[in-house]
Formats: structure tokens, sequence, C-alpha cells
């Protein structure tokens, strides 16, 4: 008994002094970034950046085997100690002491080195076999009411009024709601930035990080992010975490005292407190070999809006800080997937060496970038192992096919000529000789930046459904954004961005209607996501639509005639425009060897014989299963 007293009594006065030493690093060393790391990378290097009342002064020390300090190095700014080391084979996980020494003083800084909950090749990122769910958090769902105010942050309203204020939703939400994801038949979801965003106005979006190891509190804390990813994965759900490289919110923490000179550009400008330039969004100096110095450099260097400072990734402090937080994630919720923002806009070369690295380190995992153009030759040029970017790089194996999804909308309401409709998506389709990996192409019909679907195709539901059918169907990667299942719209105010992100009904107490449950959703909305609940459960049993070949037939008499096949399986998506019953010769089709085959249509289940004609009755989409 007086022994077991004994040893409790030395492990509490250990304790007392290991919460005495992080006090006192506390008062000293503001913040250490990345804040704790893993051992058992293929790139042993780790570049630690510590922020306090004059670190650039101190030189460092670490006790702890298998750990090599590579070299101490002061910031521009004197508050700043950048410590890079070598993590040896040897290393195991633990603590380890980072000694910061000056004239005889020392600061003991206490290191966590962790063990990987997982093998990188058991990081498996999304593909052609899921469908990727895209949620607003702050418009999705409000799990807990408590955290819609934080005391101390910017922006305190909460107001489901104003369509560019917060309105609630967090992560709890989605957490509470993963049952109707997943029951949807979703495999993937997509989350707009939860990172904080401490601005004074509209930061409900997520993309104006202050920063990028917090979790904004309003949106929960970070063990209920790592709740969702574990819940998630548990249903067979990868989350896929949305990162921005490019740019941060003016309000993040380093403005007040950058760590270098060149950390962001034009920081002399801001610095003096003048006005900075916004880029010029020519996305094409990434290729055209005519552009202008002057062109690249605003393109590449101005701020994305005056609230969002343009970061220089080539200071290499500040490659090595944003590759290193994108790992940091990675490793701690288990991601199945990042969606890189504004692509093209951060320096190209980084943007390689930052993929790469990811890439390198998990090799099954998947990054998306976002390319918001309309010319499939600039998206294919983004994409790995394309032969149009000549001796460029990109290691992104998922690019966004916007050319596809404007062209789609624009068949579908376009009448049927020999240059338009259904022919100018055949023709577009026909571009995928083009890229790479089409199937590896992520394709929408909207997101969280554009028009609603509903509204695009000017709230024609029959139209709608076709879309999503094809969407669906075609070899790619398919994304939907939350709410397009029950028709959400925002017609009345085409491209306001506030009402593009409206609230899901039944994500919030009080809510008349509920679409989590179906209650007070009109006929309509019903029909629509009982069809895509059909659809998307279809796609997720069946590989013959994630990674079948695809045959389609020219258009004709308002028709577009879809297949994909694999081995003995077949599926057939026809599109038809006519308002009127009209015969469908099947003899067309013969190549495809369905003659006398009996084929199962997906949405009403009924039997469909595939013998010389068949009759589509109806405006919309057929789409059958053998």
């Amino acid at each position: 008994m007086k022994q077991g007293m004994n040893r409790s009594i030395v492990f509490n006065f250990v304790y007392v002094l290991f919460l005495l030493a992080t006090m006192t690093v506390s008062a000293q060393v503001n913040r250490v970034e990345p804040p704790n790391w893993w051992v058992g990378f293929k790139d042993n290097g780790l570049q630690l950046m510590l922020h306090g009342p004059d670190l650039g002064s101190y030189t460092a020390k670490v006790e702890s085997p298998g750990v090599v300090v590579r070299k101490v190095l002061p910031a521009d700014s004197p508050n700043y100690l950048i410590i890079d080391l070598e993590l040896s084979s040897e290393v195991r996980p633990g603590i380890m002491d980072i000694v910061l020494l000056k004239k005889g003083k020392e600061i003991q800084v206490p290191y966590e080195l962790k063990a990987r909950d997982k093998a990188a090749e058991e990081y498996k990122g999304f593909d052609s076999s899921d469908v990727i769910y895209l949620i607003t958090p702050d418009r999705f769902a409000n799990g807990n009411p408590a955290n819609d105010k934080i005391e101390g942050l910017r922006e305190l309203k909460v107001d489901r009024t104003d369509d560019y204020g917060r309105h609630g939703g967090d992560i709890r939400g989605i957490i509470d709601h993963l049952d109707y994801i997943d029951e949807m038949g979703f495999t993937a979801i997509w989350s707009s930035p939860l990172l904080i965003n401490d601005m004074p106005r509209a930061s409900y979006h997520g993309y104006a990080i202050t920063d990028f190891y917090r979790v904004d509190p309003r949106f929960g804390t970070l063990d209920e992010y790592k709740e969702l990813a574990e819940k998630s994965s548990e249903r067979g759900i990868k989350l896929v975490m949305d990162q921005v490289a490019n740019h941060i919110g003016v309000k993040h923490w380093w403005m007040e005292d950058l760590p270098f000179k060149d950390w962001i550009h034009y920081q002399q400008g801001f610095e003096k407190g003048e006005d900075i330039p916004v880029t010029n969004h020519r996305r094409t100096v990434n290729q055209d070999p005519y552009a202008s110095k002057a062109d690249a450099e605003l393109m590449d260097n101005g701020w994305f809006v005056p609230s969002m400072p343009d970061l220089n990734q080539d200071n290499p402090f500040m490659a090595t800080y944003l590759i290193q937080n994108s790992l940091w994630w990675i490793e701690t919720l288990g991601l199945g997937g990042i969606r890189q923002d504004t692509y093209p806009y951060p320096d190209k070369e980084f943007m390689s060496a930052w993929a790469g690295r990811i890439m390198e380190e998990y090799p099954d995992f998947n990054i998306v970038g976002e390319e918001w153009s309309y010319n499939p030759l600039l998206v294919g040029y983004w994409q790995s192992g394309s032969s149009s970017s000549g001796d460029y790089e990109s290691n992104l194996k998922t690019t966004m096919d916007f050319p596809l999804q404007q062209t789609l909308v624009n068949a579908l309401k376009e009448e049927e000529r020999w240059d338009s409709g259904f022919n100018s998506l055949y023709e577009a389709l026909a571009n995928d000789f083009y890229y790479h990996d089409p199937q590896s192409i992520m394709l929408f019909g909207d997101n969280h930046d554009m028009d609603r679907l509903f509204t695009q195709l000017d709230e024609d539901r029959v139209l709608t459904k076709m879309a999503l059918a094809y969407i669906l169907t075609v070899p790619r990667i398919p994304q939907v954004y939350y709410g397009t299942e029950i028709l959400m719209d925002n017609s009345s105010k085409p491209g306001d961005h506030g009402l593009i992100r409206t609230d899901f009904p039944g994500g919030w107490d009080g809510d008349k209607i509920n679409a989590f449950t179906g209650k007070g959703l009109s006929a309509a909305q019903q029909d629509m996501q009982q069809a895509m609940k059909k659809l998307l459960n279809f796609r997720k049993g069946n590989q013959v639509l994630h990674k079948g070949e695809t045959r389609h037939f020219a258009p004709q008499d308002g028709v577009y005639t879809l297949f994909r096949t694999l081995d003995d399986k077949t599926v057939v998506l026809f599109l038809n425009k006519n308002d009127e019953p009209v015969l469908i010769p099947l003899q067309r089709y013969s190549e495809m060897g369905l003659e006398g085959k009996r084929m199962r249509n997906v949405i009403s289940g009924e039997e469909v014989i595939w013998e010389d004609m068949l009759q589509l009755d109806e405006k919309g989409f057929l789409l059958l299963t053998l």
C-alpha cells in the first residue's frame, strides 16, 4: 500500500512539473506549428515554426534519440524561430523536448511525435466508384445551437434571414444526419472549409481562413471534426477536406506579425496601408506561350479579393508550411481526399510539389483541383499525365469538369439542331480523347459558387432529372450539391451566392419542412428525392458505372443514347426530349449484343425486353440495366 502511494506521489510530482513547464512555455512560446507530428513518413524532414516574443534570438537543441537538428533559423520578424529536424528510423513515438537556448536561459518545449493510426496504403481516396455530397456546413444543419455565437470572435451575429450572415449550421449537424446521407446513397462528403474564419462579416463560407490549425468554434471542435471522420468511415463514407493554399483571410493571425518580408504578395504595400492589386483571374497565363509577364505576375500575385491576401509560395518556408499542414490534416482526420480551391492561382511549380508530396506519402489518395474554365484544354492540362503540359507534371489526379457541366445544361435547354442540343453534348463527351484519365474527372450539375441546377434549367423538373441521370452514368466522379435532390433553387436572385447556399429544410429546430424525413416536401420534391435515392443506390452497387467501358450513339430525333458495359453487365441511358411518344428502332444498337435480353427499368422496376422497337412515352430519361 505504502509503495503504491509513493508511486502515486512521484507520478503526481512529475505531472505537476510537466504542467509547470507547459505553463512556462505558453507564456513565452505562443505557437508551435505543426502542433504535433508522426513518425514513419517517407520524407523524414520536419520544419517547425515557433512564434513568441523575441524567439528569433534563440537557438535550439532537441533531446530525443534519433532526432537531428539540421538548422535553426530566425525569420525576418524577431518573434519567429524556424527549426529544421530530421527524424531517423530510430525515432519512436512519444514526447521529445525542444530546448531553446539564449545566454544561459532555457525554454523547454515538449513536442509530441505520434504513431500513425494506419499505413499510408490504407488511405483510399475518392474515385469513380463514389458520389460526393457537397455541403456548405453553415447552411446544412444546426446540431449545436450553443456554439452559434462565440465571444471574442469578430462576427457574433446569427441571422437566418441574411443571405450573407451566419445561420448556425455546424459539424454536429452533419454528424446527426449521416444516416440520411448514407441512405440516399452518397459515398463521400466534401464540406466547405471548417477552419476558423475570424473575419468581421460574411465569414460563413470558410474560404478566408485565419488559422490553418484551428477548427472554427462556431462549427465545433477538433474532436467533433474527428468524430465526423470516424462516423463517416464506419458507414463507408469518405471525408474530403476543402483546403486553400492560395490565400488567407486578412485577419489571419500572421497579418499582425508577418514572419518574412515576402510572406504574402504585395506585402510592403499592405504594411504601408496601400490599396493592393487584385488578381486579373487570367488563368490561361499558366499555359499561354504568348502571355505577358505583367499579366502572369498579376494573376499569380494579385490578391483574390481585398480581404484575402495572396500567399507567396515562392518563399520556401511558406511552401513547407502549406505542405505539412495538408499532411497534418490527412493524418489527423484519416481523410479520403482533398479538394483544393482556386487551383491555378498559386505558383504552379509549388502546386506540383504540394500534390507530389501528398501522393508520394499516400499512393492511393486523391486530390481534386478547381479550375473553373469552360475550355477543356485548360482543364486537361492540370491532370497528371497530360500530354499537353509538356515537361510540367501536376501530380493532380482529378480536375473539375466545368466544360461538360456547362454543355450539359445548355444542351438540355437548347433546340435540337445539328449544332446544338444533344449534338453538342455528344461532341463534348467525345472530347474525352484529350484527357489522360476522363474517368477520374469530377462532374456536377451545380456547386456552392454557381446557380442551383434547378435554377439553371429554368425550374424544369424533367430536365433536372435528365441532367442528374447523365451525371451519374457517364465515366466521371459525380458530385451533387446538398439540396439538389429536393429541387432547391435560387431563382429569385440568380447569381446570389448567399441564396445559392440556402438552409437545408429540417436542419433547424422549428423548421416547418424537414427534407431529412420528407415532412412538408411537395410532391415534386419527394419525387425527385426518391428518384435520386434509387439512382444513387443503384450506382453504389454497380461496378459497370464505376469502371465500365462507354459507348454512345449520335443523337437522332431528339434522343441521345449512352451505354456502359463491364463483363456481362450493361447499363443503357436514354435521354429523350420528345413530349409525345416516340419509337426507337433497337436494331441501330445491334453492336451492343442485347437482342432478346430482359432488362430492368432502374426507377420503376419494370421489365423491358430488348427487341425490335422500344417506345419512350414521354420526355425524360430511361435507365435500363441488364
